[in-house]
């Protein structure tokens, strides 16, 4: 069973939206079995949106639009589809009631431009939205299936979970999608597929492999399409039980846990606090955590110590040190780790300094170069990366690493650990 994923409306073409519904529905469709075959962005042009719809029912058995179904001029999709299905627009009351409501409730005057809501193609299925007031609609034709759905997301996910995806799966007999993802660190994506080149090479024909690098990590994912889920659900366990053997230093997690995530469970479960000193990274670290909730159970102080003086006021970080060895050293780098960690009372402290561009950087220390330190109740660990050029990637890049490299020292120090801890989260050599 294969999709297509529309899009329509010129905002996003402009780039004056991002496009977030095509995979929040994709997502929706590869839990049910269903094979997103392409996913493409329109403007609000009838020719083009029938034209290109065409063009997918040749392909696929199922398409999705989203966008344009709102009350003004701009929005043609509903009238496109009416003309498409050779159908007329009819007022559907009980959309009508809904708008009615939901206008009146917000002390918004119901008049015909709102009225216009309720109109529906005659030949289409009506989807409540019980979220906005544009709803959603159901087209069937040689077997194939159109949904349009409205572009604002929250009422586009809602009418996914709600009507769309029971009614597909009554409408056809899907088949699973079988997807487990292995995460791993400390080895680049090159080396990583020259060390498990033989167990790649015998995997069963059935099984797709694919890497998925980022900073500080590379993910391994296994997928099956449109199978009997629970036999090839062994399979890939099986396959990535004796992809561990092979790299067993270097598997940090499963399935689609970020290494924050990871450092998140990590810290809670054993009832560790942390603290951050950032220079270059500018909060990024911080933000990591924060961002997750329950994060105040062990997170305690964020410090961005951006300028020297702040450095030594705030950190104790030794004027001195600064001026011999510069901002970014090591052992600066050491000092701001070990400062938040003192001035926080936290377990851990995980610290940064670099030259994020585009300028400062010299021939000794170009831009890119950050220094990172982890201070820990064993000991503090410092390490040089080089990050990138461009200042995005850097900041991004070091605050990955450096989260990668607080995820090992935590997993040095495992007394508690469960087995399957012990096995998904034991890098002992991962950011070396």
């Amino acid at each position: 069973m294969q999709a297509t994923i529309l899009t329509i409306g010129d905002e996003i073409l402009i780039g004056q939206i991002v496009d977030t519904n095509s995979v929040s529905i994709a997502k929706y469709l590869n839990a049910a079995g269903v094979v997103v075959r392409e996913k493409c962005s329109i403007g609000d042009d009838r020719d083009q949106i029938v034209t290109t719809l065409e063009r997918c029912l040749a392909h696929s058995d199922i398409v999705i639009l989203t966008g344009g179904l709102g009350p003004t001029k701009d929005d043609i999709t509903k009238k496109t589809l009416a003309e498409m299905f050779h159908s007329e627009l009819v007022v559907d009351p009980a959309v009508e009631a809904h708008v009615r409501r939901m206008l009146e409730a917000r002390g918004i005057d119901f008049n015909e431009l709102n009225r216009g809501q309720a109109l529906v193609p005659a030949c289409c299925t009506v989807l409540f939205n019980a979220h906005g007031t544009a709803p959603g609609m159901w087209f069937e034709r040689d077997g194939k299936v159109v949904v349009s759905l409205p572009g604002v997301p929250f009422e586009m996910e809602h009418l996914m979970q709600d009507e769309v995806m029971p009614r597909l799966k009554a409408h056809f007999s899907l088949r699973q999608i079988v997807h487990r993802t292995l995460i791993t660190a400390g080895l680049a994506e090159s080396m990583l597929a020259k060390r498990i080149e033989k167990w790649e090479e015998a995997l069963p024909p059935y099984l797709k492999l694919a890497y998925l690098p980022n900073p500080g990590a590379v993910r391994l994912r296994l997928s099956a399409y449109e199978v009997e889920g629970e036999p090839v659900a062994r399979e890939i366990e099986r396959q990535f039980e004796a992809l561990r053997k092979i790299i067993p230093e270097y598997v940090v997690g499963y399935e689609k846990a970020t290494m924050q995530e990871l450092v998140h469970r990590m810290l809670t479960e054993r009832g560790l606090t942390l603290a951050t000193a950032e220079s270059c990274t500018g909060g990024a670290i911080a933000s990591r955590f924060t961002a997750m909730p329950g994060a105040s159970a062990y997170f305690l102080c964020g410090v961005v110590s951006y300028s020297n003086e702040s450095k030594s006021r705030v950190l104790g970080v030794p004027a001195e040190d600064i001026a011999r060895y510069g901002a970014v050293s090591e052992q600066v780098a050491r000092h701001m780790a070990e400062g938040a960690r003192r001035l926080a009372g936290a377990d851990y402290a995980v610290a940064t300094t670099g030259i994020a561009g585009p300028t400062g950087g010299s021939a000794q220390k170009p831009v890119g170069t950050v220094w990172m330190a982890v201070a820990t109740p064993r000991g503090t660990r410092a390490e040089v990366r080089q990050c990138g050029t461009d200042r995005g990637q850097i900041i991004d890049r070091a605050s990955a690493f450096a989260i990668g490299m607080l995820h090992e020292e935590l997993g040095k120090e495992l007394p508690q650990a469960s087995d399957d801890e012990t096995q998904a989260e034991n890098p002992s050599n991962a950011m070396r």
